[in-house]
Protein backbone atom coordinates (compact mmCIF):
# COMPACT_ATOMS: atom_id res chain seq x y z
CA UNK A 1 0.00 0.00 0.00
CA UNK A 2 1.22 3.14 -1.13
CA UNK A 3 1.19 5.41 2.12
CA UNK A 4 2.71 8.46 0.38
CA UNK A 5 -1.05 9.77 -0.47
CA UNK A 6 -2.29 9.50 2.99
CA UNK A 7 -2.39 12.14 5.66
CA UNK A 8 0.14 11.85 8.40
CA UNK A 9 -2.84 10.97 10.87
CA UNK A 10 -3.95 8.36 8.79
CA UNK A 11 -0.86 6.73 8.01
CA UNK A 12 0.22 6.56 11.69
CA UNK A 13 -3.22 4.83 12.21
CA UNK A 14 -2.74 2.88 9.83
CA UNK A 15 0.73 1.89 10.63
CA UNK A 16 -0.52 0.87 14.19
CA UNK A 17 -3.34 -0.81 13.10
CA UNK A 18 -1.23 -2.88 10.68
CA UNK A 19 1.53 -3.64 13.38
CA UNK A 20 -1.34 -4.14 16.33
CA UNK A 21 -2.85 -6.65 13.23
CA UNK A 22 0.65 -8.64 12.60
CA UNK A 23 1.00 -9.23 16.76
CA UNK A 24 -2.31 -11.05 17.28
CA UNK A 25 -1.32 -13.37 14.85
CA UNK A 26 2.54 -13.49 14.90
CA UNK A 27 2.34 -13.54 18.86
CA UNK A 28 3.68 -16.90 19.13
CA UNK A 29 5.09 -17.44 15.77
CA UNK A 30 6.89 -20.10 16.87
CA UNK A 31 4.98 -22.03 18.93
CA UNK A 32 3.02 -21.34 21.95
CA UNK A 33 4.99 -21.16 24.89
CA UNK A 34 4.82 -22.80 27.96
CA UNK A 35 3.80 -21.42 31.04
CA UNK A 36 6.05 -20.53 33.75
CA UNK A 37 3.66 -19.38 36.42
CA UNK A 38 0.77 -20.74 37.84
CA UNK A 39 -2.41 -22.16 35.20
CA UNK A 40 -5.08 -19.52 34.79
CA UNK A 41 -7.18 -20.57 32.02
CA UNK A 42 -6.77 -23.42 29.73
CA UNK A 43 -8.35 -23.39 26.23
CA UNK A 44 -8.99 -26.97 24.38
CA UNK A 45 -10.99 -28.14 21.68
CA UNK A 46 -10.74 -27.23 17.83
CA UNK A 47 -7.36 -25.45 18.41
CA UNK A 48 -4.01 -26.35 16.06
CA UNK A 49 -1.61 -24.23 18.23
CA UNK A 50 -1.14 -26.09 22.27
CA UNK A 51 1.42 -26.12 24.55
CA UNK A 52 0.15 -29.12 27.00
CA UNK A 53 -0.66 -32.55 25.47
CA UNK A 54 -4.22 -30.94 23.01
CA UNK A 55 -4.31 -27.89 25.20
CA UNK A 56 -3.22 -24.49 25.53
CA UNK A 57 -2.48 -23.54 28.74
CA UNK A 58 -1.94 -19.44 29.90
CA UNK A 59 -0.57 -17.69 32.97
CA UNK A 60 -1.03 -14.44 33.84
CA UNK A 61 2.34 -13.43 31.93
CA UNK A 62 1.36 -15.44 28.55
CA UNK A 63 -1.85 -13.60 28.66
CA UNK A 64 0.08 -10.08 28.92
CA UNK A 65 1.98 -10.54 26.26
CA UNK A 66 -0.71 -10.77 23.79
CA UNK A 67 -1.85 -6.74 22.34
CA UNK A 68 -4.03 -5.30 25.30
CA UNK A 69 -6.96 -3.64 24.84
CA UNK A 70 -8.84 -0.95 27.20
CA UNK A 71 -12.55 0.09 27.36
CA UNK A 72 -14.81 2.16 30.18
CA UNK A 73 -18.46 0.38 29.81
CA UNK A 74 -21.40 0.21 32.70
CA UNK A 75 -22.03 -2.47 33.47
CA UNK A 76 -24.67 -4.36 35.85
CA UNK A 77 -22.54 -5.13 38.40
CA UNK A 78 -21.06 -2.19 38.98
CA UNK A 79 -22.61 1.05 39.87
CA UNK A 80 -20.39 2.81 37.48
CA UNK A 81 -18.35 2.91 34.21
CA UNK A 82 -15.66 0.81 35.04
CA UNK A 83 -12.51 0.36 32.94
CA UNK A 84 -11.40 -3.67 31.74
CA UNK A 85 -8.48 -4.36 30.35
CA UNK A 86 -6.80 -7.45 28.69
CA UNK A 87 -5.91 -9.40 25.54
CA UNK A 88 -8.92 -9.33 22.68
CA UNK A 89 -10.90 -12.38 22.61
CA UNK A 90 -10.10 -12.97 19.17
CA UNK A 91 -6.54 -12.65 19.87
CA UNK A 92 -6.67 -14.93 22.30
CA UNK A 93 -8.26 -17.06 19.76
CA UNK A 94 -6.03 -16.39 17.27
CA UNK A 95 -2.86 -17.25 19.38
CA UNK A 96 -4.14 -20.58 19.84
CA UNK A 97 -5.33 -21.28 16.42
CA UNK A 98 -8.85 -21.97 17.07
CA UNK A 99 -11.38 -23.49 15.04
CA UNK A 100 -15.21 -23.67 15.20
CA UNK A 101 -18.62 -21.61 15.95
CA UNK A 102 -18.54 -21.96 19.23
CA UNK A 103 -16.62 -21.26 22.54
CA UNK A 104 -18.07 -23.52 25.79
CA UNK A 105 -16.63 -21.15 28.45
CA UNK A 106 -16.45 -22.65 32.60
CA UNK A 107 -15.92 -20.40 36.05
CA UNK A 108 -13.98 -21.64 39.08
CA UNK A 109 -17.80 -22.07 40.39
CA UNK A 110 -18.68 -24.26 37.86
CA UNK A 111 -21.26 -21.38 35.93
CA UNK A 112 -21.00 -22.28 32.17
CA UNK A 113 -21.89 -20.40 28.91
CA UNK A 114 -21.97 -20.87 25.55
CA UNK A 115 -20.42 -17.74 23.47
CA UNK A 116 -20.99 -17.63 19.63
CA UNK A 117 -16.83 -17.42 18.12
CA UNK A 118 -18.85 -14.54 16.05
CA UNK A 119 -19.16 -12.41 19.39
CA UNK A 120 -15.33 -12.52 19.39
CA UNK A 121 -15.68 -9.62 16.22
CA UNK A 122 -17.66 -7.03 18.98
CA UNK A 123 -14.42 -6.17 20.67
CA UNK A 124 -14.64 -8.61 23.77
CA UNK A 125 -12.13 -8.37 26.41
CA UNK A 126 -10.49 -11.25 28.35
CA UNK A 127 -9.97 -8.25 31.15
CA UNK A 128 -7.35 -9.13 33.82
CA UNK A 129 -7.40 -5.86 34.94
CA UNK A 130 -10.39 -3.64 36.55
CA UNK A 131 -9.26 0.07 36.82
CA UNK A 132 -5.70 -0.88 35.85
CA UNK A 133 -5.69 -3.24 39.14
CA UNK A 134 -5.49 -7.29 38.67
CA UNK A 135 -8.81 -8.42 39.57
CA UNK A 136 -9.07 -11.00 42.64
CA UNK A 137 -11.39 -13.91 42.70
CA UNK A 138 -13.78 -12.44 44.83
CA UNK A 139 -13.84 -9.69 42.62
CA UNK A 140 -14.70 -11.44 39.38
CA UNK A 141 -11.26 -11.95 38.75
CA UNK A 142 -8.78 -13.22 38.04
CA UNK A 143 -10.06 -13.19 34.25
CA UNK A 144 -13.70 -11.70 33.19
CA UNK A 145 -15.07 -11.78 29.78
CA UNK A 146 -16.08 -8.83 29.17
CA UNK A 147 -18.42 -6.74 26.07
CA UNK A 148 -17.66 -2.94 25.54
CA UNK A 149 -21.73 -2.49 26.77
CA UNK A 150 -21.40 0.94 25.81
CA UNK A 151 -20.18 0.68 22.26
CA UNK A 152 -24.01 -1.13 20.91
CA UNK A 153 -27.31 -0.87 22.59
CA UNK A 154 -27.73 -4.30 21.35
CA UNK A 155 -24.73 -5.76 23.85
CA UNK A 156 -26.89 -4.14 26.94
CA UNK A 157 -29.19 -7.58 27.09
CA UNK A 158 -29.06 -10.74 29.35
CA UNK A 159 -27.97 -12.33 26.33
CA UNK A 160 -24.35 -10.50 26.71
CA UNK A 161 -24.81 -10.15 30.53
CA UNK A 162 -25.05 -13.81 30.43
CA UNK A 163 -22.06 -14.60 28.42
CA UNK A 164 -19.76 -12.56 30.10
CA UNK A 165 -18.53 -14.78 32.55
CA UNK A 166 -16.30 -13.89 35.47
CA UNK A 167 -13.40 -16.10 37.36
CA UNK A 168 -12.55 -17.71 33.62
CA UNK A 169 -10.65 -20.87 33.93
CA UNK A 170 -11.63 -22.93 30.93
CA UNK A 171 -12.60 -22.10 27.34
CA UNK A 172 -14.04 -25.43 25.20
CA UNK A 173 -13.83 -25.01 21.47
CA UNK A 174 -16.08 -26.80 19.12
Amino acid sequence: MNLRFLSRRHALTLGICLTLSGLSGAAFADGLPAPKGRVILTVSGSIEQANRGKDAVFDMALLESLPQHSFTTNTPWYDRPVKFTGPLLSDLLAAVKAKGKTIHASAINDYTITIPMADAAEGVIVARLLDDKPMAVREKGPLFVVYPFDSKAELRSSTYYERSIWQLKRMSVE
